[in-house]
């Protein structure tokens, strides 16, 4: 079909008056089994999109469901005419459905979109604006977690992504935004059947083929939901899994030269899908036989697969692991995992003010990494150079002193060179809302955690539109690449110190201490008249400042 074809013109009650054909700018592509209650949520999310009705299609790919839901998925079409339902045998994966999807698709782009997820209400508007602007053929929305943890690759809009240098490999999932005529021109189709990483295998085919490639992250377009039940939550079948992963590396080997790049795409799927999974409590949960499993399988592909330049790119505590790895030291990769599971740290304001324009600064002091008892130890240490420039930085280098009884002698002690990630510790703050998914606060973190400096900004955490109450407050840190989320703390004196913050906007919030000494941050909202009367003070003092910025654009105020 072709991808830009009209819904058919339509006859209204009143006066008999003909609407205009209207071309379909997008198709949402939903595969359907069995859907429960969030598929209600799903659809009532489409309806309220401001995209008009005419001007988008929901394609319900039903993968062989029963009579009841068959019903169901009819009654959603009856009332809805920009719904259609196909009606597909079962084959128990999204591939095969999501396929006749883009077959049937009557818009310019196509956006896929799970059974229980949602829309935020913009979403369809926005996606298709930013394409037509810059001629995407793959737009990235912003998707938020909820029951997930989503990567912080949303932090800002980037029109032309480039592969290597750009976070587009943080979200491998295929929610996003592909022009139609794009995917059928270079035959990019997902997999039938069941094929695990079936996303990494068409999303990477789209990106090595796309012209444009784009990242919306001003605008909330997606919900992701956690469904217990999705094949990812699940323990992996090492011998079945791995070989779908190496068809995913064979695409990134067949479209690069050795090199940089190819060793920077490579290193995605070498610490996501086989280093991270032999970490930490992770790595200890696994039943003796499915360690022996996992590590009979991905020692020869790891090996095989991830050269010295995979290796050079990796985190400090990864590549400790990524040695024990490839050296085959299975009894030292778990006495590293119960090691790095017992890792911990401790995050307490020592003082906090309230700035001008309502910023909430706080110093923030966190304490030493810790395993059990014992603390983690860096020191400086000179290793054996191996040129002249090494030489002379030898003495600037910081070496792990690892505890005698993980038994990690068996590696090369630079190995244990945490020097650069120890340039990059950090804390992040991030706010626990109690009505929606954790909230990164952006703020500025120094890196002697001793004495990190942390700003909240009520306007921007609480905005216009937001509902939230707040809740705990928490912060992530990274020491040497380890990263340890713990709740901020405080005393009692501090809290007293700071009080209330300012009225600013209708926005007034209060830091709050829990008996057990966690922060909070509360929300107070105006009630009634008053919560009206600062909402139209806000917008006038809106339409204020747009109109003396015009002014000044146009040279008749001073700077």
């Amino acid at each position: 079909m072709h991808a830009n074809r009209a819904f058919p013109a339509r006859v209204e009650a009143r006066g008999a008056r003909v609407t205009e054909p209207t071309s379909v700018r997008v198709s949402v592509i939903v595969p359907v089994f069995e859907p429960g209650a969030g598929f209600d949520d799903l659809i009532a999310s489409l309806d309220r999109q401001t995209l008009d009705a005419r001007r988008f299609e929901v394609l319900l790919c039903d993968d062989g469901s029963g009579q009841e839901t068959r019903d169901r998925l009819a009654r959603v079409a009856q009332t809805r005419p920009n719904v259609r339902v196909l009606t597909l045998p079962h084959t128990g994966w999204p591939g095969a459905p999501r396929n006749a999807g883009i077959d049937a698709a009557r818009g310019e782009y196509v956006f896929f979109s799970d059974q229980d997820d949602r829309f935020f209400d913009g979403a369809l508007q926005h996606l298709c604006d930013y394409a037509d602007r810059y001629s995407s053929d793959v737009v990235i929305g912003k998707v938020v977690g909820v029951g997930r943890r989503i990567p912080q690759m949303f932090r800002r809009d980037i029109p032309r992504a480039e592969l290597g240098k750009d976070p587009l490999l943080e979200l491998l999932t295929p929610h996003k935004l592909f022009r139609t005529s794009f995917l059928r021109e270079h035959g990019i189709r997902f997999p039938d059947g069941k094929v695990r990483l079936e996303d990494h295998l068409f999303v990477m085919q789209a990106y090595f083929a796309a012209t444009t490639i784009s990242i919306l992250a001003s605008e909330r377009c997606y919900a992701w939901l956690k469904n217990p039940g999705s094949a990812s939550s699940s323990r992996i079948g090492p011998e079945t899994y791995f070989p779908h992963l190496e068809a995913v590396l064979d695409i990134v080997e067949e479209h690069t030269s050795p090199g940089p790049l190819r060793d920077t795409l490579l290193r995605h799927w070498y610490r996501g899908k086989i280093l991270k999974r032999l970490g930490g409590r992770r790595m200890l949960r696994y039943p003796d036989d499915y360690r022996a499993r996992f590590l009979d399988v991905v020692v020869p592909l790891s090996r095989r697969r991830f050269g010295p330049g995979v290796q050079r790119g990796l985190t400090f505590p990864l590549r400790v692991r990524s040695a024990l790895l490839l050296g085959d030291h299975r009894d030292e990769l778990v006495r590293l995992a119960g090691f790095e599971a017992a890792l911990t740290c401790s995050a307490e304001v020592t003082a906090a003010r309230w700035m001008r324009r309502g910023k909430l600064v706080l110093t923030v002091r966190v304490g030493a990494f810790t395993a059990g008892d014992e603390p983690v130890v860096f020191e400086e240490r000179r290793i054996p150079a191996r040129s002249t420039a090494a030489a002379r930085s030898a003495a600037r280098t910081l070496v792990w002193r690892p505890p005698a009884e993980l038994g990690l002698d068996v590696v090369p002690e630079e190995t244990f060179d945490a020097t650069r990630d120890l340039q990059d510790d950090h804390v992040e703050l991030f706010l626990r809302d109690r009505r929606g998914p954790a909230r990164r606060i952006p703020g500025r973190g120094a890196t002697r955690l001793d004495a990190a400096t942390l700003t909240i900004d009520p306007l921007h955490t609480f905005g216009r539109r937001s509902t939230s109450r707040g809740g705990p407050l928490r912060v992530r840190v990274q020491h040497a690449g380890w990263s340890r989320e713990v709740p901020l703390r405080a005393d009692q004196a501090v809290v007293d110190a700071v009080g209330r913050s300012p009225v600013l906007a209708g926005r007034r919030c209060t830091l709050v201490r829990s008996s057990d000494g966690t922060l909070a941050l509360e929300r107070e909202w105006p009630a009634g008249r008053a919560r009206d009367a600062v909402a139209r003070g806000v917008r006038r003092a809106g339409r204020l400042v747009r109109r003396i910025r015009r002014r000044g654009a146009g040279g008749r105020m001073a700077a």
